[in-house]
């Protein structure tokens, strides 16, 4: 199955049918709304927020986690917002609210989707911050959502098997050729009609899409905009520093995407090895 740049709503239909996709929590759509106000009310955002027994929990825990080192700990939703910032809160309820969408499969592979996942994400962020040129929230919200096609799969399909960052890629490298080869599905087509179902903007589900097509990424320019491919490019730096990091091994990915990664952020290897030390370092990610 070919990737498909359409995104209508009898597109995204058929590309998903016999796909589990849970559809947009409505609080989420809310609290996207209220957020993007040129004047977000706190007590609405808190108020809507109280409503969700998982989403109020991880604010507060979150909050009062050792990391933030607070004297007198939040007791409240409208405090644990104050304390975060909406920044955080956005992207802490993101995660959430997607998490809790696939709860019914919890299982143990699902936890080590996400333990890579939320950390990459945080990566990502972090190094939005640092090399400039790049919307932080936009860059989280790209890294989250960016395999969560394999969320849908796995709910899917008994059968699939996602390859996880790390792990030894299929023979020839090519994982969206060996998934449509088994499924006649992949997950980058799979992720990107739930981030549009979830109301995502086209700066989050169009590099969804493309994320591991790196020969369209280096050849085939006129397809993408050229902010997405960065975006892509940024997501899979975080993944190679999230993959050293945790198993002391290189990315497979990495060597399938690395020369269009470099070259569409402009670096080399000895600066993206100076921004790993300073993402050890500096961030309080690991």
């Amino acid at each position: 199955m070919d990737q498909n740049t359409s995104f209508t709503d009898k597109d995204a239909e058929q590309v998903l049918s016999g796909i589990c996709i849970p559809p947009c929590p409505a609080i989420l759509t809310k609290l996207m709304k209220e957020m993007r106000g040129d004047e977000p009310d706190f007590t609405r955002i808190s108020g809507l927020i109280s409503e969700d027994a998982s989403l109020s929990a991880a604010m507060l825990q979150t909050v009062n986690s050792a990391f933030y080192g607070l004297r007198t700990k939040a007791t409240s939703v409208q405090q644990a917002i104050i304390l975060l910032g909406l920044r955080e809160v956005r992207r802490l309820a993101t995660r959430v609210l997607l998490r809790d969408a696939f709860a019914n499969g919890s299982s143990e592979r699902m936890e080590q989707y996400w333990e890579s996942s939320a950390t990459i994400a945080q990566i990502s962020a972090f190094l939005a911050g640092r090399l400039g040129g790049f919307d932080r929230d936009e860059t989280y919200t790209f890294a989250l959502f960016r395999d969560c096609g394999m969320l849908a799969m796995m709910d899917s399909y008994e059968d699939y098997h996602p390859v996880l960052p790390g792990e030894a890629s299929p023979a020839g490298g090519n994982v969206i050729a060996l998934e449509n080869k088994l499924h006649n599905m992949n997950h980058a087509l799979v992720g990107a009609n739930l981030a549009r179902i979830w109301l995502l903007p086209e700066e989050i589900y169009e590099p969804i899409l493309w994320h591991h097509d790196y020969t369209t990424l280096l050849q085939g320019r006129e397809k993408i905009n050229p902010a997405h491919a960065k975006r892509i490019a940024l997501a899979l730096v975080a993944e190679w520093i999230y993959v050293k990091q945790t198993t002391g091994t290189e990315s497979p990915d990495w060597s399938n995407g690395c020369v269009f990664a470099m070259a569409d952020l402009n670096t080399s290897m000895e600066a993206l090895e100076a921004v790993m030390t300073e993402t050890m370092e500096s961030s309080g990610i690991f």
